[in-house]
């Protein structure tokens, strides 16, 4: 099992998140050791929704998105549901957040329709990516190769279609920040 106790992972969320996509990253991650930390819109619980019809569990952010440094932070999820990335792509500051990572170099993973953050972002011309079928055209007008595979790492990126492409997606995740820490100087 990867030792991630040095990994800082940002997850960015909003009302409306797909519970798997959201949960199932972030146990994983914290099993491996990284510490996760949930930024959203507002502190109050967000709504999480189960195949975008039924209301699920809930999440409280650990802080907003105008609080959130990337410095802080080695990687950045982006879990799925429809509304969700559609409501944070018309945050300023979840879209600069994306920008960032992405120009810094660090690891994003996005699954479903969190790729829609990366279009908005406009941080996908060129890359090789994956997502839910239903924005692809989306994304290939922001100039990705959109391809229907289970994962897809290109570089830092690294994009998934649905849940059930999750094992992969968190797989990839934790071989990417294992990867990475094992590259940093002691």
């Amino acid at each position: 099992m990867a030792d991630l106790s040095n990994a800082r992972v940002l997850m960015l969320a909003a009302d409306g998140f797909e519970t798997v996509e959201l949960f199932e990253p972030k146990k994983a991650l914290e099993a491996a050791g990284a510490k996760v930390t949930l930024a959203s819109i507002k502190i109050d619980p967000i709504q999480g929704m189960e195949q975008d019809i039924n209301k699920a569990e809930t999440a409280t952010p650990d802080l907003t998105l105008a609080d959130v440094d990337t410095d802080d932070y080695d990687a950045l999820v982006l879990p799925g549901g429809t509304c969700n990335p559609d409501k944070l792509r018309q945050e300023e500051r979840a879209v600069e957040i994306v920008a960032e990572f992405m120009e810094d170099d660090k690891i994003v993973a996005a699954i479903c329709h969190g790729p829609w953050l990366l279009a908005e972002a406009d941080v996908i011309d060129g890359r090789r990516l994956t997502s839910f079928p239903s924005i692809r055209t989306d994304l290939e007008n922001a100039g990705a190769d959109v391809v229907d595979e289970e994962v897809v790492v290109d570089g830092n990126l690294i994009t998934s279609r649905n849940p059930g492409d999750l094992p992969a997606f968190n797989s990839a995740i934790i071989d990417a920040l294992t990867e990475e820490l094992a590259d940093e100087p002691a």
